[in-house]
């Protein structure tokens, strides 16, 4: 009975130390594959691309207003629609459609008498109306050339003022897709010098992040980390940058 208890132990103990060993071993094994992973995962480059576009504006929107004073409100109104008829017949002189007119509400302010000190009164010295029309138009630049001309108005007895014209490009979104593509080959081939050098190679794209994008005049050098809009040049410079992240194999 002892012998065979004896022996019943020493498997017992042999299959105790393999299993232990086979625990070890795996250990071994899953620590050197995680460290791989890590490695792996750590092992990636992280670059900037960009893409640059000059263009021209097609399409412009430009407002101007006319406006009238009197003591009398209903004169003031009787004198305002007389200038509109004035502006409307010199746009329309010029080639602007009426259908491209956008005509606001009369805008109204009543003024008050100043008294000692420049201060306000309750007595009403007179009215002064305001009215706008806006152009909104793919004829950009016979617009533009109406806007530089367009205080002859003036000369015709008319309270008139001119703004200056905005411009936008309307097939932007289109244009901000092939862009953001020729960004990240931008991207691509910067990665690619930089890995060369330390005799690497990339693998496939990790992650991309769109960056600004901003629309500045031709020959602007402003840059804002928000991205810029602007409307008030006719040319364009257009620029899309993008963060991508590389593997390295």
């Amino acid at each position: 009975m002892q012998s065979e208890e004896k022996s019943h132990n020493g498997q017992n103990f042999f299959l105790g130390l393999w299993i232990a060993l086979g625990l070890i071993a795996a250990s071994v094994i899953l620590a050197s594959g995680a460290s791989k992973v890590v490695r792996f995962g750590r092992e990636v480059i992280t670059v900037t691309g960009s893409a640059q576009r000059e263009l021209r504006s097609d399409f412009i929107v430009w407002r101007c207003s006319f406006s009238r004073r009197s003591p009398d409100l209903q004169e003031a109104y009787s004198r305002l629609l007389e200038d509109l008829a004035k502006v409307k017949g010199y746009l329309e002189q010029q080639g602007i459609g009426e259908e491209q007119m956008i005509v606001s509400a009369v805008s109204t302010q009543v003024i008050y008498r100043r008294g000692e000190g420049y201060a306000e009164t309750n007595e009403v010295d007179g009215y002064r109306l305001e009215q706008t029309i806006e152009i909104r138009s793919g004829e950009v630049d016979p617009i533009t050339e109406v806007s530089r001309k367009s205080s002859e108005l003036i000369q015709e007895g008319v309270e008139f003022h001119s703004s200056a014209p905005q411009y936008f490009y309307t097939r932007l979104e289109d244009l901000k897709i092939e862009m953001l593509a020729q960004a990240t080959e931008n991207a691509k081939e910067r990665a690619v010098q930089m890995t060369q050098a330390t005799g690497n190679r990339i693998g496939p794209i990790r992650s991309a992040k769109m960056g600004v994008f901003q629309i500045t005049p031709v020959n602007s050098t402003e840059i804002s980390g928000y991205g810029m809009n602007d409307t008030s040049s006719l040319d364009k410079k257009i620029t899309a940058v993008v963060h991508v992240t590389f593997a390295i194999q």
